[in-house]
């Protein structure tokens, strides 16, 4: 990311840190966390790109592997280090600080929808996995992470209707979303072809594809939710190093 960007995750850390770590959140703890650990069981050594606080780090050291948590804010790296459970380090996606072939599984854990330099970050995650090592790539869905998507409520209807609207999908764009009060986070919408192709010209090869369900924690966290039951917020791709 760019410095401006690096500067708005680090002003904001803290809005991550506690809201969608260490229990706070329902689709981590009821659906990311159980996929990752179910996906990286057996590695042996693991990076994963955007750490954060670190609790994909610690998920994969409790399951044996050796892992090294990397993240390019500081205030994400401080408190992932203090957490401990693994070994945390400030690099970005673009530029990793590993030797070639260092580890048999990479795991990126909503991350690359806030990377500007996703084609130099793919051919890093491809650089320091192992040749049939995995790729655990977890993103929002870009069906909803389009600019101008959210819901909507629609009185002028009759009856009224509430439903997601989609914006220009086939668009890759660039937005800094104000996504509470005065804390302001950049996100890069790409259709997920955009994604796959550059998995494959590095040699990053999708065997497994997941689009689940919202859990029912998130669902409750709203009556408006209901309605979304069976819109995918989260899209999990695996991809192996051919």
């Amino acid at each position: 990311m760019s410095a401006s960007s690096n500067e708005l995750w680090e002003t904001h850390a803290g809005w991550w840190i506690g809201g969608f770590t260490d229990g706070a959140d329902p689709e981590y703890e009821e659906q990311i966390l159980p996929l990752a650990a179910s996906e990286l069981a057996g590695a042996q050594r693991v990076l994963d790109v955007g750490c954060g606080d670190g609790q994909v780090s610690r998920l994969a050291a409790r399951l044996g592997a050796t892992v090294i948590g990397a993240d390019p804010t500081w205030n994400c790296v401080s408190v992932a280090q203090s957490r401990g459970g693994a070994t945390f380090a400030q690099a970005g996606a673009a530029q990793l600080p590993f030797a070639d072939d260092s580890f048999d599984a990479v795991v990126a854990c909503l991350v690359f929808e806030h990377i500007r330099e996703v084609d130099s970050a793919i051919a890093e995650v491809a650089r320091v996995l192992q040749r049939g090592g995995r790729f655990c790539f977890f993103l929002n869905h870009p069906l909803l992470q389009t600019p101008n998507s959210g819901w909507i409520d629609d009185q002028f209807l009759d009856p009224p209707e509430q439903y997601w609207r989609i914006g220009p999908y086939l668009i890759e764009d660039e937005t800094i979303e104000e996504v509470e009060k005065d804390v302001f986070i950049p996100f890069i919408h790409r259709p997920l072809s955009r994604y796959v192709n550059l998995l494959a010209a590095n040699g990053l090869l999708v065997e497994r594809m997941d689009e689940p369900a919202p859990p029912t924690g998130f669902l409750a966290k709203a009556h408006e939710y209901g309605a979304a039951a069976t819109i995918p917020r989260l899209l999990y791709l695996r991809t192996r190093k051919s």
